[in-house]
């Protein structure tokens, strides 16, 4: 973490500016002596949150970084990132990990010299069927799952099964990036509108389009999906030929209520293709998520098997053996406590320090706050501002979400803070727009 919070700060400061190439793995490693595995997640972390693209046999370049340090830099030193994709620093169970990681040595020792199953090991993904159905209501066979190493790698995949510019349906005002992942790949955004009242799919002049891409129990504009719009759907792509990218990235992990069941189980027709991780409950380093295809889709996927390549085999025989013992369960439990916890801190922070116009929209969701900011300005006015006083928050990522809510949306990620930055996060924010809001009821 330490080196991406390095690489990224550089970027936004303008220190790494616009395609600027990165150095090899190998090469940085020799400069700063760190191991391969820390610049690996560093790297893949930039890439996931849309600093850096990559090009094929070329390396990883520098993509909209933040304007460079001027007479007007950040006053504090130390920012405090209300990262989406960070997640809780103290709860890792190193102990467990140590005791899974050693065991799955021994049960690979005769094996440790072999290549493993293209899609996954097969123990992992028997337990990630069991898992699926119980917890979140994806019916599946071992067969149907693939083991990847992260979202890009995932959309990789369905870009060599549609094709390249294969028109996708996204939903606005996504975040942390999604957008930018997908045109990397590359695919082509239609965009569509979902509210509490209705889903707008794509209009017919968006001919073409065979993909619908949604997070349904964890939308970063509202609360999960309501049924009858997940209905709605399941008949677009029954009658469109197409299929629905179902990302549930941490659907396990809910602030208030129970998980909402996926869309997956509700297919009558092998339309929905589901992805879901272990990065956001567990952690990012091991690098492995999972998907869940139709059997239509996997005969073609079969027939390129030196398009995959799944994650260590060490790792994955420890994830399965942390499933089929019930580890992972008391794990999430946990999980779901120390992040309500946090989020209830920050709800509290934002009520008592802010003014009425900016709104907390509780989602249930378990690791990001959304926020309506009533202003007179831009949301990428208040990021600006709020960089300058020390703190790193996000805007959505569709340049139309002002226009049709006539607010500022704001995205605020609380699992790899603490108590401390919570409050002090808060206070900076504060600072930040007062001149801002201060026009609004109650500041200052």
């Amino acid at each position: 973490m330490q080196l991406y919070r390095h690489l990224r700060t550089l970027i936004h400061e303008g220190v790494l500016k616009d395609g600027t190439k990165l150095p090899s793995i190998l090469s940085l490693r020799n400069q700063i002596k760190v191991s391969k595995t820390t610049i690996e997640t560093a790297y893949h972390m930039l890439l996931e949150e849309g600093y850096v693209y990559s090009k094929e046999r070329s390396g990883l370049y520098v993509i909209h970084p933040g304007p460079p340090v001027s007479s007007d830099p950040p006053r504090k030193t130390a920012a405090i990132d209300f990262s989406l994709l960070a997640v809780d620093k103290a709860s890792f169970p190193m102990r467990l990990w140590k005791a899974a990681v050693g065991e799955s040595l021994l049960l690979l020792s005769e094996s440790i010299h072999q290549y493993g199953d293209p899609f996954g090991e097969q123990g992992l993904r028997d337990s990630l069927a069991h898992y699926l159905r119980s917890s979140r209501g994806v019916v599946c066979s071992p067969e149907q799952i693939v083991i990847g190493s992260g979202f890009s790698y995932v959309l990789q995949l369905l870009s060599k099964l549609f094709g390249k510019q294969t028109k996708v349906g996204m939903e606005r005002y996504s975040i942390a990036q999604v957008r930018t992942i997908f045109d990397q790949h590359p695919f082509h955004i239609v965009p569509f509108v979902v509210d509490e009242n209705k889903v707008q799919l794509p209009s017919d002049e968006a001919g073409g389009l065979r993909l619908l891409y949604t997070t349904p129990s964890h939308r970063p504009a509202g609360a999960p999906l309501p049924y009858a719009h997940r209905l709605k759907m399941l008949q677009w792509a029954y009658e469109n030929d197409g299929f629905i990218i179902e990302d549930d990235y941490d659907g396990e992990l809910r602030i208030s209520g129970k998980p909402v069941p996926a869309i997956q189980g509700l297919d009558r027709g092998d339309r929905v293709i589901y992805i879901g991780t272990f990065s956001k409950a567990f952690t990012p380093a091991i690098r492995i998520n999972y998907m869940v295809l139709p059997r239509r889709l996997l005969h073609s996927l079969q027939s390129m098997p030196y398009t995959l390549s799944p994650p260590s085999r060490i790792d994955q025989t420890a994830v399965g053996l942390l499933l089929s013992r019930g580890h992972w369960y008391r794990h999430l439990r946990r999980m779901n406590q120390i992040y309500r916890k946090k989020y209830e801190l920050l709800a509290s922070c934002v009520q008592e320090n802010m003014p009425q116009s900016v709104t907390i929209h509780n989602s249930g969701t378990a690791l990001h706050m959304h926020l309506s900011v009533e202003a007179p300005v831009p949301s990428a006015i208040l990021v600006e501002a709020a960089r300058k006083e020390g703190v790193i928050v996000y805007e959505s990522q569709d340049p139309d979400s002002e226009s049709a809510c006539g607010l500022s949306s704001i995205y605020l990620g609380f699992g790899g803070l603490d108590e401390s930055e919570i409050r002090l996060g808060v206070q900076r924010l504060k600072s930040a727009w007062s001149s801002f809001l201060a026009e609004h009821s109650g500041f200052g």
